[in-house]
């Protein structure tokens, strides 16, 4: 099954890179439109937002996990350019405080799933990353791992919750 993965990140020499890679360029296009629309709708708020993170390959969410800097041993979402984490742009540095609650607002509004509620905000959810995004609910990340299902153009993540 071609896809933006394994047309785009699976060629890309950073594949197995173990650094940070906040390159847009690795977010999945419908993904990366969504981020951007985010950003400047932040920017339109007062609030200036910065891409942190975007693509993570499964060597550097081991040195995550081995750091105590993440809950997951296993990659996730990111590895596929469908997530992304985005952070406050204080001075042109990362600064991650100040509420994230705009940002899941900002994410529900353009179709994208919250780290903060993973796009069900009524249930109490036990692991919570508030600088997160994605294009994708959980419940179809197995299918992205195992390689069954990719998202087209038209996918929307809040429209699948409700299947």
């Amino acid at each position: 099954m071609a896809n933006f993965y394994t047309d785009v990140i699976q060629a890309d020499p950073r594949y197995n890179s173990v650094n940070r890679v906040a390159d847009i360029a690795l977010l999945e296009p419908v993904t990366r439109a969504l981020v951007q629309k985010i950003i400047a709708d932040a920017h339109a708020h007062g609030i200036e937002l910065m891409v942190y993170e975007t693509y993570r390959s499964q060597a550097r969410q081991e040195q995550l996990f081995a750091q105590g800097a993440s809950q997951l041993r296993t990659v996730g979402v990111h590895h596929y350019g469908l997530a992304c984490d985005i952070v406050r742009n204080v001075g042109g540095e990362p600064n991650w405080k100040w509420d994230f609650v705009l940002l899941g607002q900002l994410a529900h509004a353009n179709k994208l799933i919250w780290g903060g509620d993973w796009g069900t905000p009524g249930l109490h959810h036990n692991f919570i990353d508030s600088d997160h995004v994605q294009r994708c609910t959980v419940g179809r990340q197995a299918s992205l791992f195992n390689g069954t299902w990719y998202p087209d153009d038209a996918y929307d993540p809040y429209a699948d919750l409700r299947v």
